[in-house]
């Protein structure tokens, strides 16, 4: 009802000014005054106007950052994302000099220079100066502008230190999965070919090549004899399929054993520092922690479509490309207990959120980021599982690690405790 109310007084109030318009041709004609002359007084009012409308207009722009400021988002929390707001920063204040001087011209000449009986504007069609300058001033500004933004991203993307922390940063549709470096603290080869519901980043082990070849086999064996058993009723069409889907399965196998004896090779070339040899103790998680104050590299990869790893109160944002990683540097500055302190809310969490439009579920594809102490970081890692247990034939894939956990990590966890009790104490 209210709905309908508002839109019957906006019709009445268009046909209101419709009338009061015909009244005004109707006066015009009766002083004798033709449509197109404008008396100079309606001229002067107008250009007054514009300078009350051009002061509003930009004390209402200067208005919504301090009316709105409990919006925005928080100091950022990494030592990059400060680097991005001072790049943010620095655009602004460009911006706002040409948005506030333009503007401030405009309303000033249009108030300024309206029009009177027997004046005309002076005819002005070219300077070769002027161009000059509206030419040179702007290329120079962007110049410094892409100058320092490439600096910027030089920093945030350049090869990290040697011994730096690599955490890989999994996408898929609309799912994050990742991965942390074991004892030897590097994250060991991956291969999309050998991804399966046990082995979801596709990590290449011995062991795990072994039993995808088996699985693969199993699979060829079993299509085979589905074949032989129904092939004298199937049609054409149904039995060229099965027959390119067996052929696509020994491709894959193929391939497999290529990539064994490429494992192969690279660890007789490389010994201990070959890839191939890191990955059975890699640590698979949902969950996505950071010590504060360390340097880490993000290793970001995506399964299936192109998605994109923004951590927003990192002011950190990542391309998520199927078929290669790319990397950022990141060293968080505020831990999460203490975020919350400064932003007076105790539910408060950094987020990872997917900052590109991947299917219908992208509005969903989230996961909270803990940063804490690097002590309390060792702890949690302690109890992550390894992929592989010592000795088993298959990945460790469930949370059994505090069930296995010897007394030896007990004690060590104990101690990573209390130390992570006392960093924590000091950082808040």
């Amino acid at each position: 009802m209210t709905t309908l109310l508002i839109l019957v007084v906006l019709v009445l109030g268009f046909m209101v000014v419709l009338r009061l318009s015909r009244v005004a041709e109707l006066t015009s004609e009766l002083r004798g005054l033709r449509e197109e002359e404008i008396p100079e007084r309606d001229n002067r009012i107008s250009g007054r106007m514009m300078w009350a409308f051009g002061a509003i207009y930009l004390l209402w722009f200067l208005w919504l950052p301090l009316e709105y400021g409990d919006v925005f988002l928080p100091p950022p929390a990494s030592t990059q994302g400060e680097m991005i707001d001072g790049m943010f920063t620095f655009n602004w204040w460009i911006l706002g000099i040409v948005f506030f001087g333009t503007n401030i011209a405009l309303f000033y000449f249009a108030g300024r220079y309206y029009h009177r009986a027997g004046r005309k504007a002076f005819w002005y069609p070219h300077n070769n100066k002027l161009e000059l300058l509206w030419t040179v001033i702007p290329s120079v500004v962007l110049v410094a502008v892409i100058i320092y933004g490439l600096n910027v991203w030089n920093k945030i993307t350049a090869a990290p230190v040697p011994g730096t922390m690599e955490v890989e940063v999994y996408s898929k549709q609309f799912d994050w999965t990742f991965r942390y470096p074991g004892k030897d603290g590097k994250l060991g080869a991956i291969d999309f070919r050998l991804i399966t519901g046990e082995n979801p980043l596709g990590i290449v082990t011995h062991k795990t090549i072994a039993a995808r070849l088996a699985g693969l086999h199993e699979e060829v064996d079993n299509a085979k004899a589905d074949l032989d058993a129904r092939k004298e009723v199937l049609p054409k069409s149904k039995i060229k399929e099965k027959e390119e889907e067996i052929a696509h399965l020994n491709r894959l196998i193929e391939r497999i054993m290529g990539l064994r004896t490429l494992m192969e090779q690279d660890i007789a070339a490389n010994g201990e520092n070959s890839t191939y040899l890191h990955g059975a103790d890699d640590k698979v998680t949902k969950e996505f922690h950071l010590p504060v104050n360390t340097d880490v590299e993000l290793v970001i990869r995506s399964q299936d479509v192109i998605h994109s790893a923004y951590l927003p109160h990192m002011r950190a944002q990542m391309n998520a490309v199927p078929g290669m990683a790319t990397r950022m540097h990141l060293n968080t500055t505020i831990t999460t207990d203490s975020m919350r302190t400064i932003t007076d809310n105790p539910d408060f969490d950094y987020i990872l959120m997917c900052n590109k439009v991947c299917g219908i579920s992208h509005y969903n594809m989230q996961a909270p980021l803990i940063v804490e102490s690097p002590g309390a970081f060792k702890v949690w890692n302690i109890m992550l599982p390894i992929f592989e247990k010592p000795g088993s034939s298959e990945p460790d894939t469930k949370n059994e690690a505090a069930a296995t956990t010897s007394d030896t990590v007990k004690t060590e966890i104990a101690g990573e405790a209390e130390a992570a009790a006392g960093t924590n104490n000091q950082s808040n």
